[in-house]
């Protein structure tokens, strides 16, 4: 499946990644280079996550659309189980948890590897209409009227996030990108979107570190500042430009969607930050060693997955049997 582009791709990355690696362990191992070490660390254990993610993706992807979709559904199911944990529940909660976790979470991922023979229309709608009605009578029914709606719309934002909005990334595996186009153009378009999402989280931090003075919401997070946006936000939209060759846009829309990608990113992390504070945790989890749980580590993928698909959908039709 995977073609010549899309393993040079991939194959970039990964060499990036064990440079960036080496270059991590000598700072480590020379603490008088006058790099904060705090910093050091921290951008050591990126590194490792990076390595993780790139490492399961690449290797999803390169077997074939089927087990990416599978990835994904996981990745859902273990993010909606970290944000559920975080919440307070009642016994009145469990039955809808139930079908949230066995029916919809599933069937939104079958739904996804069926896109072909299905209607997009129920996909669309399968959570945002059916599930999230089903929650409120399902709650009701269990006749604990306590808390109602906040109990309610938190199993309904867990299912939105983690599994609705994630949903949309393995979807543009589905898009008809261009008449002739081999399917290892979708898997290429995948691999640049995720690719994005994370260098822009890491040039979103490294300008903050670097020239960060204007914090956006202390009580949120203290380490997201004015300027580590707008530098990180430009930095991603240029290498994206340079890295029009991997998606099915010239330079200008390829710098246009990373423009995107960054930005619902950054509003991904913020949002999520918000939620824990709000909970009082530092972390969703302690699935990633030095990174908390998945949902941490995925946070401005959920934003930016079903904004990027809706406007690729724009320019480019889904898949017809």
């Amino acid at each position: 499946m995977a073609d010549g582009k899309t393993l040079a791709l991939v194959g970039g990355v990964l060499v990036l990644l064990a440079a960036a690696t080496g270059a991590g362990q000598f700072l480590k191992l020379y603490p008088e280079s006058g790099l904060n070490a705090a910093v050091v660390r921290s951008f050591n254990l990126r590194l490792r996550a990076w390595w993780l993610m790139c490492s399961v993706l690449a290797a999803a992807l390169l077997i074939g659309d089927t087990a990416t979709v599978v990835l994904f559904g996981a990745i859902s199911f273990w993010a909606l189980r970290e944000f559920i944990t975080l919440t307070p529940t009642r016994l009145g909660d469990h039955r809808a948890l139930f079908w949230v976790f066995v029916l919809f979470t599933p069937l939104q991922y079958v739904l996804i590897g069926r896109m072909r023979h299905s209607r997009y229309e129920l996909y669309n709608v399968l959570i945002p209409v059916y599930a999230f009605l089903f929650i409120l009578a399902r709650v009701a029914v269990s006749g604990d009227y306590k808390r109602f709606l906040e109990r309610t719309a938190k199993i309904q934002a867990g299912l939105l996030i983690c599994v609705y909005c994630l949903s949309f990334a393995p979807a543009l595996l589905y898009l008809d990108l261009k008449p002739g186009e081999s399917q290892g153009a979708n898997v290429r378009l995948l691999f640049f979107f995720i690719l994005m999402v994370q260098v822009s989280d890491g040039l979103h931090f490294l300008w903050s570190r670097l020239v960060g003075r204007h914090v956006i919401a202390a009580a949120i997070s203290p380490s997201k500042t004015w300027e580590g946006f707008l530098g990180g936000t430009a930095s991603a939209t240029l290498l994206g430009a340079a890295l029009w060759w991997a998606t099915p846009f010239e330079p200008w829309g390829a710098a246009g969607i990373s423009l995107l990608i960054s930005v619902m990113g950054f509003a991904g992390g913020m949002t999520m930050s918000a939620i824990k504070r709000d909970r009082g945790v530092k972390d969703y989890g302690t699935l990633v060693e030095g990174h908390g749980g998945v949902l941490d580590r995925i946070d401005s993928l959920c934003f930016a997955a079903p904004v990027v698909f809706h406007v690729m959908q724009l320019f480019f039709p889904l898949q017809q049997p």
